[in-house]
This record gives structure tokens, C-alpha cells and sequence, in this order.
């Protein structure tokens, strides 16, 4: 990305302001390694187990699973991303736009507690990452004491890759896109030659509603990022190509989840265990060879660095427009020591990490879902926001309306969440509306609940959209505002 006033040098000083057209000099084609980034976990392998284990797919089935899952997850993280160059700033920011100003906060809130969970699954998962490599290497073996040494260095590295904003995030993606290509193909090689695909190929089929609920176990972790992607195309000039932004997301993200998520479901079928692991990380010690597994566990590891840090960035602005009067970088914290302390917890206590993962994922993608009907409903009748009232947080906003909610907008949210929880399974939950029906056998609770928001939201009677109060490229806001957010 282009070096800018307020990004040049090491520490991104910018915070959920508006960012003036000046300062606009990024390049799509930078987006891509972003959702590269984004994707580098080895979740996805033990995902794609869980498909041939769980859901007793074969491997043509993982295969659609495995394209399709990516084109409808991250076509909707492209599509919200548009919004991004038309406003100039993060995505929970433009969201005053559609909710008001209080009534912001209610999505908001449930965005950045559903974030903790997230952010603590791959805290976790890259502190098995480390204990694991440790444990080839030099024989150390994992106890409580290491477990939550691990983990706090992880955490500590993710705090630091994040503080330091979009210039250290998207370069760390860059690199650690060239290294994970070129350690992915070692290990396809290796498994295409020590593989017994007779076993694989005639692996016996599931049913489609099981398909179906696979790509929606799979899209979960794409959807999670969708409120997220404005915060990546912020700094787009507003003539960028919305069909580059979502043609970006989509092939980054799809050059990985495809190629991990198969391998995950080769690797079940001589290792059905993987999927129910309570490691979710220590078997490819076992499966590949140490030359290979060594050196793919350390990118493993980057990438869940970089996807902890690209979230905890998120995360920053999402707390700022909570109203925390605190610069970006030391909002980030806040989720630091959350990620820490519930990370603690479940490598300590939970004794099924997957099982806990996939109904953690179900539920996530059911409370991200309903703003992003809502949001993405409001992007057809809104192309441009206005700067100086997404931080004006007085009765004197543009985006006050009715005592600063936004009533068409905070009823279609609640309605569609709550209607899809009703259809929704998991292990720690199950909606009464979840059986004998198309929607809950098909694992289709977070697609209702986008429905359900963005047609409320079309029908309901909404507050006049707000026009500008100042020139495209001043983007200005208040001082006082100003020096809270951003310095």
C-alpha cells in the first residue's frame, strides 16, 4: 500500500475517521495476499476431515463444498467491501450510517464479543501450532505451564502485528503468501504420492442437505470477515473496480481454502480421528514427514498470526465506535487479554476442541449474518457517506434520526437474528424451528437470517439517506473527535 500521512512509518495513527480522497492510493491488487492472509490456518484441514468424518461426504462432495464455499463466503466480504471506497472508512464506522449513532451499538456490541471467540479459537490454535513444532524438534512436551506460555507469546506477536495498523498487516501477508504456496505444494506432492486414493476415490457419499451444511460450516469463517472488509479498502481511491474488490477476495481466499480443505479430507480417510482431535494440530506430526511438517506448521503458524492480527485490527475500530476514547492501537488490547484469558480456558478445560469450534462457527455466522442484511440492503440505495457525521456522535449528526437509532434498521436486525437462531444447530444450542424443516436440516439458519434482515429492512419505512455536508475529498471531521479516534 501506497505510504499515506497518516500511515507513513511503521505506526498507523488513522482511526475510524473518514479518510480524505488524498490519502487514497491503494491498488486492489493488494488485496489479494489480504485474503490469502486470511485463510492460512490449519483449521480448514481439520474442517475438511470433518466432512468425510462428520458428515461422510466423499471426496467429489468435498470438492464442491471446497469451491463453493469461498464464492458465496468472500463474494459477500467483496460485495460489502464496496462499501470501503465509497465511504473511506471501516466497516462498524460506515455502520452509523445505517443504525444511527446509538442504535450502532447493538450490532456492534455482538460483533466484537462474537470477535473474542474467534480471536481466542486461533490463539489457541497457533499456541498447539508452536507446542507442536516444539515437540518435533526438541522433544518438549506439552503441559499447563508451556500451554499458556505458548499462548501468551502468540498473543503477545498478534498485539504487535495489529498495533502497528495496515502497512505491517498487509506486508506480513504478502510474504507469508509466497511461503505458504510454496509449502502447500510440498505437502499436495506428498500426499499425491503416498496417498491410497482407491480408498479415497471410493470413499462412500453423504446426502445433499449434508453438502449443504458443509459449505455453510466452511463459508462460517469467511462470513465472520464480511463486517470486517471496508476496514481493508478504506484507503481505495473511490474509482477502484468493485468487481476487482470482489473478484480479490474471492480468488485469495479460494486459492486456499480449496487446496487445504481436500487435503483435510484425504488426510481423514486413513486418519478418521483428525476431525475429533482435541489437538487440532499435532497430527501432522504424524501424517507428513519432519522436513515437510516442520517448516508448514511455522507458516501455519504465520498465517494464524496474520488472521488474529487482521481481526484484532478490525477489532480496534470496532471498540472505538463502542465508544472507547482510546487510539486504535491500544483499543486492540482490550481483545488482547480477552483472546489470553478465554484461550487459557479452553486449552485447560474444553476436551473436544473441533466439536466446540464447529458450534462456536455456527452460531458466529447466525450473529454476523444479520447485519450484514441489513448493511448490504442499505448499499442499494446509499453510494457515499458522510465523514463528518460518522463521528459525530451528538444529536447534531446526520445519522441521529430518531433519538440516534435508526428504527427500520434496529428491527430488521433484531427480527433476523432471532429468526435465525430459531433455525439454527449446534452443540450448545438448538432453535425450535431447527427440525423438520429445509432450512434447519441444510445447516441454513445464517442464510435466513440475511434474508429475513435485508427484506425487513427494504420494506420498512427508513429515515431520508443523509447527503454529505462536505466536499467529496475534505472528508473532515470534528477536532475533538478526531484527536479520540485516531491519534
Amino acid at each position: 500500500m501506497t505510504k499515506t500521512v497518516e500511515t507513513e512509518g511503521a505506526l498507523e495513527t488513522r482511526g475510524i475517521e473518514q479518510v480524505p480522497d488524498h490519502e487514497r492510493t491503494a491498488k486492489t491488487r493488494e488485496l489479494f495476499p489480504t485474503w490469502v492472509g486470511a485463510n492460512i490456518s490449519v483449521l480448514l484441514l481439520t474442517m475438511g476431515a470433518s466432512l468425510v468424518v462428520a458428515y461422510h461426504l466423499d471426496i467429489w462432495q468435498a470438492l464442491v463444498v471446497a469451491v463453493a464455499a469461498p464464492v458465496v463466503s468472500y463474494g459477500l466480504v467483496g460485495l460489502i467491501g464496496i462499501a470501503g471506497k465509497r465511504g473511506g472508512a471501516p466497516g462498524m464506522a460506515l455502520s452509523r450510517a445505517v443504525f444511527g449513532q446509538r442504535g450502532n451499538l447493538l450490532p456492534g456490541s455482538l460483533i466484537w464479543v462474537a470477535r473474542w471467540g474467534w480471536e481466542t479459537i486461533n490463539a489457541v490454535t497457533g499456541a498447539y501450532a508452536m507446542l507442536t513444532i516444539l515437540d518435533i524438534v526438541f522433544g518438549l512436551k506439552a503441559n499447563s505451564v508451556l500451554d499458556m506460555v505458548m499462548l501468551l507469546a502468540f498473543v503477545v506477536a498478534t498485539f504487535a502485528i495489529s498495533g502497528l495498523g495496515i502497512n505491517a498487516v498487509q506486508k506480513c501477508n504478502k510474504y507469508a503468501t509466497y511461503f505458504f504456496a510454496l509449502f502447500s505444494v510440498l505437502v499436495l506432492v506428498y500426499l499425491a504420492v503416498n496417498t491410497n486414493w482407491s480408498k479415497v476415490v471410493h470413499h462412500g457419499g453423504g446426502s445433499t442437505a449434508a453438502v449443504i451444511t458443509g459449505i455453510g460450516m466452511i463459508a462460517a469463517g469467511g462470513v465472520s470477515w464480511i463486517p470486517s472488509a471496508p476496514d481493508f479498502t478504506r484507503y481505495l481511491p473511490r474509482t477502484a473496480s468493485s468487481k476487482a474488490i470482489v473478484g480479490t477476495a474471492v480468488g485469495g481466499a479460494g486459492v486456499v481454502v480449496l487446496p487445504m480443505v481436500l487435503m483435510g479430507a484425504v488426510m481423514a480417510v486413513s486418519t478418521p480421528d483428525l476431525a475429533s482431535a482435541t489437538d487440532p494440530v499435532s497430527f501432522l506430526g504424524e501424517i507428513l514427514p519432519t522436513w515437510i511438517a516442520v517448516p508448514y506448521l511455522f507458516i501455519a503458524l504465520i498465517g494464524m498470526l496474520l488472521i488474529n492480527s487482521m481481526s484484532m485490527y478490525s477489532a480496534g475500530f470496532t471498540a472505538q465506535t463502542l465508544g472507547f476514547k482510546v487510539p486504535r492501537h491500544w483499543a486492540v488490547s482490550v481483545n488482547a487479554v480477552i483472546s489470553l484469558i478465554f484461550g487459557g480456558v479452553l486449552m485447560l478445560v474444553a476436551t473436544s476442541f473441533m466439536g466446540s469450534f464447529i458450534a462456536f462457527l455456527s452460531l458466529l455466522a447466525v450473529a454476523f449474518s444479520a447485519w450484514v442484511g441489513v448493511f448490504g440492503a442499505d448499499m442499494l440505495r446509499r453510494t457515499e457517506y458522510d465523514g463528518r457525521a460518522m463521528v459525530d456522535t451528538t444529536r447534531t449528526s446526520a445519522y441521529w434520526y430518531k433519538g440516534g437509532f435508526s428504527p427500520a434498521a434496529v428491527a430488521a436486525w433484531a427480527i433476523g437474528l432471532v429468526s435465525g437462531l430459531m433455525f439454527t444447530t449446534s452443540d450448545w444450542f438448538t432453535g425450535p424451528l431447527a427440525k423438520n424443516n429445509v432450512i434447519g436440516e441444510y445447516g441454513l439458519g445464517w442464510v435466513a437470517t440475511i434474508v429475513i434482515s435485508g427484506l425487513l429492512y427494504l420494506v420498512l419505512p427508513k429515515p431520508a439517506v443523509a447527503r454529505p455536508a462536505e466536499s467529496a475529498t475534505e472528508a473532515a471531521e470534528p477536532a475533538g473527535e478526531r484527536a479520540a479516534v485516531g491519534a
